[in-house]
């Protein structure tokens, strides 16, 4: 009788963070219809609808103010040497800049909407990239940087350099 009442518990519990998880899940599918309709609002509101567009089904937008010149080819491993400057969309609080210095990274190691976004220019090129949350922090405050859980960015990147 005890194993019994053990099974059905040890059962219990297995579902219920089964829910958890699912909940989890759907915080997340609720918060990218939030982080779509904010970025999709805002190109609307400010006449951006010819010239931003979508990568793919991701909800990251991208400008290109500047094409830049090349034929770079774009890795996990490619390094890239920037000058930025990011702000959140919904508040136009800037969060990040390089100022004068050009900081290089890999692209591996940064924000998913950066990873996406910066391969849309080349060497030389500027885009302005609109990132929902959950391509660059999702829902984990950044309280270095000043940044709120579940921040919709708004990034002005120049490619400095590109190396393979």
């Amino acid at each position: 009788m005890n194993r019994l009442l053990v099974i059905i518990l040890l059962l219990a519990a297995g579902l219920s963070s089964c829910k958890k998880g699912f909940d989890v899940a759907e915080e997340v599918r609720a918060q990218g219809v939030v982080d779509d309709k904010i970025v999709e609002d805002y190109i609307a509101a400010n006449g951006l609808t010819t010239t931003a567009k979508r990568i793919d089904t991701t909800g990251v937008f991208y400008i290109v103010i500047a094409p830049g010149e090349g034929n770079d080819l774009f890795t996990n491993s490619t390094k890239v040497t920037v000058d930025y400057h990011g702000k959140v969309l919904t508040s136009g609080q800037e969060f990040t800049q390089s100022n004068n210095f050009h900081p290089s990274f890999t692209l591996g190691e940064v924000i998913r909407g950066w990873q996406l976004g910066i391969p849309q220019i080349k060497k030389g090129g500027t885009v302005r990239l609109l990132i929902p949350s959950r391509y660059a922090y999702g829902p984990y405050p950044q309280p270095t940087i000043g940044l709120p859980e579940n921040s919709v960015l708004d990034f002005d990147i120049q490619l400095l350099d590109v190396t393979n």
